[in-house]
């Protein structure tokens, strides 16, 4: 929300809150649906940042509908509000659907392409491989999420199970396809931030740091604040997805053909990054 100027910090939690509100306020002035107003009527006086803000934080690693309702589910409790469990469980599960519904209405293209990520981990894991990459800086990358070995150790006392890791388990395939949306947006995340550190020592900008946070002294700030959109700009005009698409027809050779081809790009003017006071602040 803030990759393009504007006079105002976006909040992407406030904006998936308002894009709900409007959905919940149109379903409650639905009479041909009286049990589905009744329940959009419940949930209206709670809709806000707070409620919806760990279903938006976790839809990157592929929330699911029962998880976003026990999330939404807490919240409700946690405020006390809509005392009736089950009227509160029905009011719950309805509004992880909607909020859910609002994330993809408000971000069609991330929601495609995390689709699309998650189709080709599919097709991947489906012949029994983990799915691996190579990063935008050259680090290649293999997702470890595999079946644990189990192994029972009887005593005179008892009996327990002991699980442990092994080269030769079976990958779990729903894992494969679940982790590599996100795992993949936080490697070119990472790229960022090498590219940013590497050019910051070229320009002799002392560089910190953790994730998405950044540190320089304060009188390099504007300098590093410069490099930062710079690196974002160069990291982002290269194909990232068709090189992904096709680093993966050719390490899968066996299943290039169903691999599918990445969603079209967006009409973003990179550009207007370099511009954006709120993108890196």
């Amino acid at each position: 929300m803030n990759l393009t100027p504007r006079d105002s910090p976006g909040d992407v939690y406030t904006g998936v809150a308002n894009v709900l509100k409007r959905m919940v306020a149109e379903d409650a002035a639905d009479a041909s649906d009286p049990e589905t107003a009744a329940t959009a009527a419940a949930l209206a006086p709670h809709i806000d940042r707070k409620l919806v803000k760990q279903t938006v934080m976790t839809s990157v690693y592929g929330v699911t509908h029962v998880g976003a309702r026990q999330q939404i589910q807490s919240r409700l409790r946690e405020r006390g509000a809509i005392e009736d469990e089950s009227l509160r469980y029905r009011t719950a599960n309805y509004a992880s659907r909607r909020t859910l519904d609002a994330l993809s209405n408000l971000f069609v293209n991330a929601r495609e392409v995390m689709s699309w990520l998650g189709e080709c981990a599919r097709v991947v894991s489906k012949g029994g491989k983990p799915v691996q990459w190579t990063t935008p800086m050259g680090l290649p990358v293999v997702q470890p999420y595999k079946a644990p070995s189990r192994k029972v150790v009887r005593t005179i006392v008892q009996s327990f199970v002991l699980q442990y890791d092994s080269e030769g388990s079976a990958i779990q395939k729903q894992k494969q396809k679940s982790a590599f949306p996100p795992n993949f947006i936080h490697s070119v995340d990472s790229a960022h931030m090498m590219k940013t550190a590497l050019a910051c020592q070229r320009r002799d900008i002392a560089f910190a740091g953790v994730h998405d946070s950044f540190w320089t002294h304060a009188r390099d700030v504007d300098a590093m604040n410069e490099v930062i959109r710079d690196t974002f700009v160069e990291l982002h005009s290269e194909p990232l997805m068709t090189t992904l698409y096709e680093e993966l027809r050719e390490t899968y050779p066996e299943a290039a053909d169903e691999i599918p081809k990445p969603p079209p790009l967006g009409e973003l003017d990179l550009n207007e990054v370099k511009k954006s006071r709120y993108f890196f602040s």
